[in-house]
């Protein structure tokens, strides 16, 4: 029993580890490939795996005098945040009310929820296209988070987790004097944390890689994204592929900050709800 348990589980790590190289690899050759001159990244033959003459740092240099990086950086985080914070705001209070209270109207109003969730996003696009330009929202913070103040992915995220909680907690809230929305605020949402924090994860992600919404909304690159940004540096480099891929590097460090800060919740949230990145 010890060799068998030895050498399964020198298999399972073996396999791991391949498919961790394997990930890894893209990020590697992304971040080589910024270190490069053109030349370099082209050829064919011979092919460069490292940087033959010296390491090019001065190509992010002329990235970041290109781009306001500051201002993207802001820009996405801002964006974030506040997709975030309506996300989990709406999502928890319509969960609850799904979940756990009964009004005329209850399933219908549901499917509807749950038809909005089979219906590809880009449908919407116009719509709300011309709500924020009526509101004249247009390259302004609000008009960036305007289509995720309520999600319908939430919504269901948020019913299963309130459904998930014993009723009993409910009823000794009652006996104790606490009316629906003391209930809901001091009882029940608190022990649906494990289920917000999976929302804002998924919530967080989705607002980073987005890019249709901020091309579209925002024109400027004042109040554009990182992104929508990253998209415009690729029109305007062309084939310099090490000047593209410092940009993508100078992109994705914001994630990868936010990922070592908040890991612990990261991976709490995904094991939580079950769900796949």
């Amino acid at each position: 029993m010890g060799t068998k348990y030895t050498i399964r589980k020198i298999l399972i790590y073996t396999f791991l580890s391949i498919a961790a190289v394997i990930m890894i690899i893209p990020f590697a050759w992304m971040i080589l490939t910024a270190l490069k001159t053109n030349q370099e990244a082209i050829s064919v033959s011979p092919f460069y795996i490292f940087p033959k003459n010296g390491w090019h740092f001065e190509n992010f240099a002329t990235v970041w005098k290109s781009y306001d990086f500051f201002v993207l950086y802001k820009n996405t985080l801002l964006f974030i945040l506040f997709r975030v914070i309506c996300a989990c705001l709406t999502a928890t209070m319509a969960g609850y009310a799904f979940a756990r209270l009964n009004f005329p109207g209850k399933k219908i109003m549901f499917s509807l929820v749950l038809i909005q969730m089979m219906i590809p996003s880009q449908i919407y696009i116009i719509p709300q296209y011309l709500m924020v330009s009526k509101l004249h929202l247009m390259n302004t913070m609000a008009g960036l988070v305007f289509p995720g103040i309520v999600t319908a992915f939430g919504t269901y995220l948020l019913k299963t987790g309130y459904q998930s909680l014993p009723k009993e907690l409910e009823e000794a809230a009652k006996l104790d004097g606490c009316n629906i929305g003391q209930t809901f605020l001091f009882i029940m949402m608190p022990l649906a944390k494990s289920s917000m924090v999976s929302l804002g994860i998924f919530t967080a992600l989705f607002a980073f890689k987005d890019l249709m919404w901020p091309m579209i909304v925002c024109t400027e690159s004042a109040t554009t994204t990182l992104s929508a940004g990253l998209a415009k540096m690729q029109g305007q480099y062309g084939s310099d592929y090490p000047s593209m891929m410092a940009s993508a590097v100078l992109a994705v460090i914001p994630m990868i900050v936010i990922y070592v800060i908040f890991q612990k919740q990261f991976v709490e949230g995904i094991a939580t709800s079950g769900g796949k990145l």
